[in-house]
């Protein structure tokens, strides 16, 4: 049976979820506390570990290291951890389930929305995010080789770009402004490679997708945000959580509105990295 290693902190659904796989023998550590010995001696690692820590556990006299969440043919690709400069759930769940091998470096950076055509718009503030990482790891982490991933969607609707509700207000104003209606939502990504003792090199895309919603009514829209669920949302609403029941029809990738095209980011790593 294969040792695998799942990083806390999980819930108790997922841990579950974990334990009833066949084939593994899943150990549950938080990352502080995982050793170089037990990374090394798994076959597979689930969870978030920093570059430093990862740069620790994986020495360079280690024969062999365990994949990062992630299938052997994608870790062959990449030929090391992906790094999601991102904090959005949704965008670790997409990789999750796409079995895409990546660990986590939120871009902390305040998302300014700069003028311009929305797939522009997204395209760049995907950018910032990933320059913004890629300076940190060269600065600070003294790293000289890694892969990031950078996304950023908004949502339009007749020319103009919803951001992210500042408040419940907003989020209605929003929500009444979609309803009964289609509007447009862009997901920009970026992907830089730096090779040993070569310059960054950055990739750019961008995937749309429009987004019907049924007519749905103030007391509707004002339940609905009750739940907390628009607030961190571009266009104010989670086409995944409960607001589905309001969508007529989409056109374009379903994963986009969820806020990363999952299949495009995998064609495009493919393609970008074996250059």
């Amino acid at each position: 049976m294969k040792k695998a290693i799942v990083i806390l902190p999980i819930s108790g659904e997922e841990r579950q979820e974990y334990e009833s796989l066949k084939g593994y023998d899943f150990s549950f550590v938080e990352a502080d506390k995982l050793t170089a010995e037990e990374f090394q001696s798994a076959s597979l690692v689930i969870g978030k570990l920093s570059p430093a820590k990862l740069r620790i556990l994986s020495s360079e006299q280690a024969a062999t290291s365990p994949e990062i969440q992630g299938d052997p043919g994608v870790s062959k690709i990449l030929n090391k951890p992906l790094i999601l400069a991102s904090a959005s759930p949704r965008r670790r769940e997409l990789l999750k389930k796409a079995d895409i091998p990546f660990t986590v470096m939120p871009a902390d950076i305040e998302e300014v929305m700069v003028a311009g055509e929305p797939a522009d718009v997204a395209e760049e503030i995907s950018s910032y995010k990933a320059e913004y990482v890629a300076d940190k790891l060269i600065r600070e982490e003294k790293q000289d080789s890694f892969v990031i991933l950078s996304a950023d969607t908004i949502v339009t609707v007749d020319g103009k770009v919803l951001g992210k509700p500042r408040d419940e207000e907003e989020a209605f104003n929003v929500l009444k402004e979609l309803q009964g209606r289609e509007h447009e939502v862009y997901t920009g990504v970026t992907i830089a490679v730096k090779h040993p003792g070569k310059n960054v090199h950055y990739k750019q895309f961008h995937e749309k997708t429009r987004v019907k919603i049924y007519p749905v009514s103030d007391e509707q829209i004002r339940d609905y945000i009750s739940t907390g669920e628009p607030l961190d949302k571009a266009g104010s609403y989670a086409i995944q959580g409960s607001f589905a029941k309001y969508i007529k029809s989409i056109k374009g990738d379903y994963s986009n509105v969820v806020g990363l095209p999952v299949g495009r980011v995998f064609k495009e790593l493919k393609q970008f990295l074996r250059k």
